[in-house]
């Protein structure tokens, strides 16, 4: 996973959430249509807390020290640690999840893998990411070598994601999307709808079948 830009640039990525909060407030509304109601989840990839700790998730895996330490001042139990190596045992969680990470991991394959492992039978992946074919994924793409968080990052369509998913062991997959104007900053919020292929920001939820085995390595 990509680490040193975060661990060294911490506010400037506290920064991004303040300059524009509607586009925040988009998206976790977005996550939120599709996070479980209850149960015992975790945000892998938790960063600084910024999508836990309003959605009530109290546990998360984070490689970079300092971001897990504005974590842990949101009230988030932190565990050190990476995506393709969680630092948890089987099915230990209701629901996973993760917003924007799958960009930055060295392994997503083996990622949701992992995820799919410490999740009870039953359990939900929620995955949230910007769609690399919507109009903020192409700018990202392009601006790639100017940016200090995405220089190295890959971008993801959603077919890819949903392949992934799939790979990995999720069924009964769901999505919803958000962030349809273009160009920042916004002067209202999106709306969330279902579905993809409009929305800049995608989130898809897949469900750990109730006898079901992940395909590491596939």
């Amino acid at each position: 996973m990509t680490i040193d830009p975060f661990g060294q640039h911490v506010d400037l990525y506290e920064q991004w959430f303040e300059r524009n909060p509607l586009v925040y407030e988009s998206e976790l509304r977005a996550v939120a249509s599709l996070l479980p109601a209850d149960g015992v989840g975790i945000e892998i990839g938790v960063g600084s807390g910024r999508f836990a700790a309003p959605l009530g998730i109290r546990l998360g895996v984070e490689p970079s020290e300092p971001m897990a330490e504005l974590a842990r001042r949101r009230g988030i139990e932190v565990l050190q640690g990476v995506a393709e190596a969680l630092p948890l045992a089987d099915a230990t969680c209701d629901f996973a999840l993760m917003v924007v990470t799958l960009c930055f991991l060295a392994d997503a394959s083996l990622a949701l893998c992992e995820a799919h492992r410490v999740l009870k039978a039953g359990g939900s992946l929620i995955v949230g990411f910007i769609d690399r074919e919507s109009p903020l994924g192409r700018r990202y793409q392009s601006r790639k070598g100017e940016s200090r968080f995405y220089r190295e990052a890959r971008f993801y369509g959603v077919g890819e994601v949903i392949g992934l998913m799939q790979t990995a062991g999720f069924r009964e997959l769901s999505s919803v999307q958000t962030l349809f104007q273009d160009g920042l900053p916004r002067r209202t919020s999106d709306p969330v709808r279902p579905g993809y292929g409009e929305g800049s920001f995608v989130v898809l939820r897949g469900v750990k079948p109730q006898a079901s085995r992940a395909k590491v390595g596939s």
